[in-house]
């Protein structure tokens, strides 16, 4: 297969698609197996609480005291956080609009919030380690949490699983950032569902796009009763995958199925196929706090291939799996 442009649907970013560098020297990293959590030296493990700032929110099925054992899912304030406490003021960019001489070295203080959701008491390293249904309890906290945040212009969930991919903690975590501004990338995705919706006289672009996804079945992984795992058209590395809610909704706040099922399904079905999970980085794709149209997402992306110049010069990628390939592979685990 030639070397292919591809546009992804719902960034409208553009993605080089060449398969056959695949099977160059170094076009892949090495995956290792994770080394065991030592629960004498973990932060998070449960009778450790005083290891952490207090809590801010903890889920304990028979009550208890903060800041105590019991916990199945607890939410603390980040140590070291990129977020000050504090409401934001709205200040446009000056270069953006306006007038006269703009100010070239525009800086607010960065105000919101910064929390560290510890996904389980268990000593591991990825959501794929812990039972299903604790996987549904900790995103149940991720959705609660986001709530508390509402207020924020946009609130970004992220889980990074391996040194690798930016885990400072093995213990696996999540973190949530409530961010006082729309950051470029989801501004952008906002605007394609809107003038989808306009074009379409009231179609959801990634609703339309995950039935033809089924339709076709080259990129999809699994399908339950509340989400599909596939890898997208416009996989920006190999193994991307994503979670997508089978009935659109426009938060990950909002009320209905979390997808956690079928994000634990296919994140064993990646382990399986590489034969231990690579350090990867995940995200909840959300709508923005004033958008009236789109529908929420989880983004998976494996760290198996180095970004090198191309991608960050550019931000253009340069995948050398094609998605049909690696959802074939992932399907044949199943």
């Amino acid at each position: 297969m030639s070397p292919e442009l591809r546009i992804d649907p719902l960034s409208g970013l553009k993605v080089i698609v060449a398969g056959e560098r695949g099977v160059r020297p170094g076009a892949w990293l090495a995956v290792e197996p994770r080394a065991p959590i030592d629960p004498d030296a973990d932060p998070f493990s449960a009778g450790h609480e005083d290891q952490t700032p207090p809590e801010v929110y903890a889920l304990r099925e028979d009550g208890g005291d903060r800041d105590s054992p019991g916990w199945q899912v607890r939410v603390v304030p980040n140590l070291y956080p990129a977020l000050s406490a504090g409401e934001p003021a709205d200040r446009d960019d000056p270069l953006a609009s306006g007038r006269g001489e703009p100010n070239l070295f525009a800086a607010q203080p960065a105000l919101g919030a910064h929390e560290v959701i510890v996904n389980a008491p268990d000593p591991v390293s990825s959501l794929a380690e812990l039972r299903p249904e604790q996987v549904e309890t900790a995103m149940s906290v991720w959705r609660e949490r986001m709530r508390e945040h509402s207020d924020a212009a946009y609130v970004h969930i992220i889980v990074n699983e391996g040194k690798e991919a930016g885990a400072s903690l093995p213990h696996t975590h999540a973190q949530l950032y409530a961010l006082p501004f729309v950051p470029a990338a989801v501004a952008r995705e906002r605007e394609r569902f809107t003038a989808y919706f306009e074009r379409t006289q009231g179609r959801d672009l990634l609703e339309d796009l995950v039935q033809e996804e089924v339709r076709r079945r080259e990129r999809v992984i699994a399908i339950d009763d509340e989400a599909v795992a596939l890898c997208p058209f416009g996989a920006r590395v190999p193994f991307h995958l994503q979670v997508v809610p089978r009935r659109p909704t426009p938060r990950f706040s909002d009320d209905g199925p979390l997808a956690a099922r079928m994000l634990h399904h296919a994140l064993n079905r990646l382990a399986t196929t590489l034969g231990s999970l690579p350090p990867l980085n995940m995200w909840v794709r959300t709508a923005p706090r004033d958008a009236a149209r789109f529908c929420w997402r989880i983004e998976v992306l494996p760290r198996l291939a180095q970004l090198a110049g191309l991608e960050i010069g550019t931000g253009v990628h340069l995948n050398v799996l094609s998605p049909e390939d690696a959802a074939g592979r992932l399907r044949e685990v199943g």
